[in-house]
């Protein structure tokens, strides 16, 4: 069983992007530079944000971190995004989810300009990415396709059951598995909530990739000899023998899964930093691209 280290691989990709900064400011060019909006004080967004922007100091890169009260009006901060827009020295920006509910999520998704949607949220970089043109791929199942590729795990011809069906993990990893790329070429199954017959699939499954945010959903006994596994959930759970009186457990239960899987990701360190590291890529790349 080998463990897919995301700690490890997103240094490696760190390092890789701050030698290419360097090379930047060697020819005397433009450094990338990644703006972050932040609305209200949700402590899982802020602690994102946070170490967003330290990787980008990491890195090289230049950041401007927009904070907002959680009242903000959703016309306010369609005008912050604007002004990011038209910013001609800003390359990429995110907004930050989830937003405060009075904010229509879609409208502000919407707003952000396709160039510099480097979280590739934006519909236009969905479209591309199904069409398999060149664009911004939602980094976290850009970090996963890293992992996969760096790791030289066999996909093509591969049967890759995907239990979840966001438009953040789950769709754009069904198409990206599907296409014809390195870590690709494979045969893929969605599954979800609704799927009756989960098990069956599951014990088909070469690579399964775990996106429906269960803690532990994922048992030992419905995974075959040698499957790959990549764990896309992380979640708090109650744990009093724990100094924070918690612990993160991913949508796999580790200690049965891992017996079995000849990859694994681990819950945390495992696609966690590969997030935070592919934004970084894409925030390059919409760098290079003007």
């Amino acid at each position: 069983m080998v463990i897919l280290d995301g700690k490890k691989t997103s240094t490696d990709l760190k390092n890789e992007i701050a030698e290419a900064v360097k090379q930047l400011k060697a020819q005397g060019k433009k450094v990338p530079h990644l703006a972050a909006v932040l609305v209200g004080t949700d402590g899982a967004s802020m602690t994102y944000v946070s170490s967003k922007v330290k990787a980008c100091e990491l890195v090289g890169f230049n950041s401007t971190l927009i904070e907002l009260p959680e009242e903000t009006s959703e016309e306010k901060l369609l005008q912050e995004i604007s002004k990011l827009n038209n910013d001609i020295d800003i390359d990429g920006f995110i907004v930050q989810l989830p937003l405060p509910k009075h904010i229509d999520e879609q409208k502000v998704i919407m707003a952000v300009h396709p160039d510099k949607d480097v979280d590739g949220f934006h519909p236009v970089n969905v479209g591309k990415l199904t069409l398999n043109l060149p664009t911004f791929i939602s980094a976290t199942p850009y970090g996963i396709m890293e992992l996969l590729e760096r790791y030289n795990v066999e996909t093509s011809g591969k049967h890759v059951v995907v239990i979840g069906r966001s438009n953040i993990v789950g769709r754009p990893m069904s198409i990206l598995m599907s296409q014809k790329r390195k870590a690709g070429d494979a045969t893929v199954t969605v599954a979800h909530s609704r799927t009756k017959n989960l098990k069956e699939l599951t014990l088909q499954a070469d690579i399964i990739v775990a996106a429906l945010g269960i803690p532990e959903f994922l048992k030992g006994d419905i995974v075959k000899e040698g499957t790959v596994i990549i764990d896309v959930g992380i979640t708090r759970v109650d744990d009093t023998t724990k100094k924070r009186g918690y612990r993160i457990a991913g949508d796999v239960d580790f200690e049965t899964v891992s017996k079995k899987a000849s990859y694994i990701t681990p819950v945390p360190g495992g696609v966690g930093p590969m997030t935070i590291a592919m934004l970084l890529k894409n925030t390059l790349q919409a760098c290079q691209n003007k």
